[in-house]
């Protein structure tokens, strides 16, 4: 049984005979909601889509806290307004954008998972807090929890370590209010009426004011008195919280006191969760640190279904990684088993559990292997035609539909996730290593190099025969310790001169897959070394000009966009002040601009078409409200602009130098 479905029979047999169960979540908008807050809905959508399996009715419900307070300011946000921290204190509701596209800060942040949300399918149904809040919804519980707000004291009390006073106890009000002049919550109540339905207040910007909580809504409840006041409201049966919540003394259980004893109500089941980490860092991700990973960003390397997979089969208080190195490739493979074993019915009932809450419905995909995706796909720049050329020509006949969607997250990945699992040809013979083999390796190479060349249809079960026994060919009879390490050499050496590293993908697979005549004349050393550095493809017996001179087919119009979705883009121009090199990644460049705004940085992967000469003190143009993203340990925050067709390779966009920087397009 999976994990959601022993929760929702916990559910089921609390209240049996209940018409619909809700199952709730919530987040606060503090900044981009990281994938640590997407366990919350996930736990949840799972415990719910259990109860539907169970035959009963239920639903997802999703509340947005933004009427809480802005507590700081992101690092994202400061970047682009260094006078944010002035509206610390307000609701996030009412706070502006501080990109300037949306109605209010937390609209931005709302808008900007809302859109990634739709790729998993999720029916939900949301809650705006400041919505209900100011409609007037909660007013009766409001003055209910004021009139028990000595008994919430004592509630809390009794979970606090240090004793308290009378004093505190009386002047204590489970209750925020935000200042009419000046908007933040840095407010305290002077006096309460009799009845609890009015109170004179001072803020700390001076103003005095007086609330009538049965008319004035622009306030609310503590957080801990608040959560169990809307269990009740909403009637929620589940509601899942990180593991700080499910601690003895976390916010669970002592708010399932408040909900018992000040609201009449029955606490939802619970079930902590562990945060998520990204591998190769740790600790706990935070949403107003403005330096996190969104579900939008995931989706540009993870299928829904994946991200899904891998909260499913992970228990709530078990941690598990996004993998952002090559430990995602083992996951694509680990989820595809399970896929196929599922429409194939073998799957064993842990697996249909895991399966049957990440599958989406009205989506088919085939699992296309994303290790050959990256690998073979790399070899001739992603171009989706020859990728399918290469998978007929190995015997499995993938079309372009069927791994289109996997393609772009290859790329994506092996481009700006981890540019050495790319495998690019050499441009010209590797003489600086092969003159360091041995006589009997570059026999190896040459027996290699004929057997292509003299047998050109060979099947692929050949050509992987023979590179096994090109070793003991050259070498004679081997034990098989040494002939393993013999071959693993040979491998090796191969690898060098071809691709200039030391791996790559499986090489009777590589080597079959692509031209041989875009790689046989790598492996030909029979000319002078000096002679190679003049013109090291015209010495090739094999090499041919494949300069495109006529420019690529013009590409379908994207879809139509409205002049809302345009003016959601910020251009800018911007002044190229530094260029350096990004460590540990072969195609990147590091860009610190002039924006105009007090600068800024982007990483850009042109490195080795561009040298960092050629672009400083040049202008150019990016988009300046592209989320920030973590390339190769650098944060890059903004995007340039260039073009790229066949017939030129890619050039960036420079213009006129006349334009100051920080001009918007």
């Amino acid at each position: 049984m999976h994990w959601s479905e022993e929760i929702a029979a916990k559910i089921i047999a609390k209240r049996p005979d209940k018409e619909e169960y809700v199952c709730a979540a919530g987040i606060s908008p503090s900044g981009s909601v990281h994938i640590g807050n997407f366990r919350d809905i996930a736990t949840a959508y799972f415990v719910c889509k259990a109860l539907r399996k169970a035959g009963k009715k239920a639903k997802l419900l999703f509340s947005w806290d933004e009427f809480d307070r802005l507590r700081k300011v992101p690092a994202n946000v400061a970047a682009v307004r260094d006078d944010f921290g002035k509206y610390v204190g307000m609701p996030y509701v009412d706070a502006p954008d501080p990109f300037g596209c949306h109605d209010s800060y937390a609209a931005h942040f709302e808008a900007e998972f809302e859109r990634s949300f739709a790729a998993f399918g999720i029916d939900i149904e949301f809650r705006r807090q400041a919505e209900e809040y100011r409609s007037g919804r909660y007013a009766e519980q409001i003055v209910h929890a004021l009139r028990h707000r000595h008994e919430i004291f004592d509630i809390l009390d009794s979970f606090r370590t240090q004793d308290s006073t009378a004093e505190e106890r009386e002047g204590y009000y489970p209750v925020s209010l935000y200042c009419a002049e000046c908007h933040r919550d840095t407010t305290h109540i002077i006096s309460l009426s009799d009845d609890c339905t009015q109170a004179v207040y001072e803020c700390k910007c001076g103003h005095k004011g007086k609330i009538d909580f049965t008319k004035d809504f622009n306030c609310k409840l503590a957080w801990k008195i608040d959560w169990p006041m809307r269990w009740k409201a909403e009637g929620v049966d589940f509601e899942p919280g990180g593991k700080d919540h499910a601690s003895p003394n976390g916010s669970y259980q002592t708010s399932r006191i408040i909900a018992k004893k000040i609201f009449d109500y029955e606490a939802p089941e619970f079930q902590g969760y562990e945060f998520i980490g990204i591998k190769g860092e740790t600790g706990k991700m935070s949403g107003s640190s403005g330096l996190n990973l969104t579900p939008e960003v995931l989706l540009h390397i993870y299928q829904p279904e994946v991200i899904l997979w891998l909260y499913s089969k992970s228990e709530p208080l078990k941690a598990f990684d996004f993998c952002f190195d090559d430990g995602i490739l083992r996951q694509y493979n680990e989820f595809d088993k399970m896929y196929t074993a599922v429409k194939d019915g073998t799957a064993d009932d842990y697996v249909q559990g895991i399966m049957y809450n990440c599958l989406i419905d009205g989506r088919e995909f085939e699992t296309v292997p994303m290790s050959q995706l990256v690998s073979l796909g790399s070899i001739v720049d992603f171009n989706p035609d020859m990728v399918a050329t290469i998978f007929e020509k190995i015997g499995t006949p993938y079309t372009v539909e069927q791994f289109a969607s996997r393609l772009e997250l290859a790329k994506f990945w092996a481009e700006q996730c981890s540019p050495e699992s790319l495998n690019k040809l050499l441009t010209k013979r590797n003489w600086n290593y092969y003159l360091t083999l041995s006589d009997e390796s570059k026999k190896e190479i040459e027996v290699l190099r004929e057997y292509l060349l003299n047998n050109k249809n060979c099947t692929l079960d050949e050509l992987n025969t023979f590179i096994y026994s090109v070793p003991t060919q050259v070498r004679g009879e081997l034990d098989a310790k040494a002939k393993k390490a013999a071959q693993g050499e040979f491998f090796k050496n191969v690898y060098q001169l071809i691709l200039g590293k030391e791996r790559g993908p499986r090489l009777y697979l590589f080597l079959y897959s692509i031209e041989l005549e875009s790689y046989a004349w790598l492996l030909d050393f029979s000319g002078e070394p000096e002679k190679e550095d003049d013109n090291t493809a015209a010495a090739s017996c094999l090499a041919e000009d494949k300069v495109q001179t006529e420019p690529d087919e013009i590409p379908e119009m994207r879809g139509e966009i409205t002049l809302d979705d345009y003016e959601k883009m910020d251009f800018r121009v911007v002044k190229v002040l530094e260029c350096e090199e990004v460590k540990k990644s072969r195609n990147l460049l590091k860009l610190t601009l002039d924006d105009g705004m007090g600068g800024r940085v982007i990483v850009t992967n042109i490195r080795g078409i561009y040298t960092p000469e050629q672009l400083i003190g040049r202008k150019i143009i990016i988009i300046a409200n592209l989320a920030p993203h973590k390339f190769s340990g650098v944060v890059s925050c903004g995007m340039l602009m260039a073009a790229s067709n066949g017939s030129c390779g890619t050039k960036v966009i420079f213009v006129d130098d006349s334009i100051p920087a920080g001009t918007r397009l």
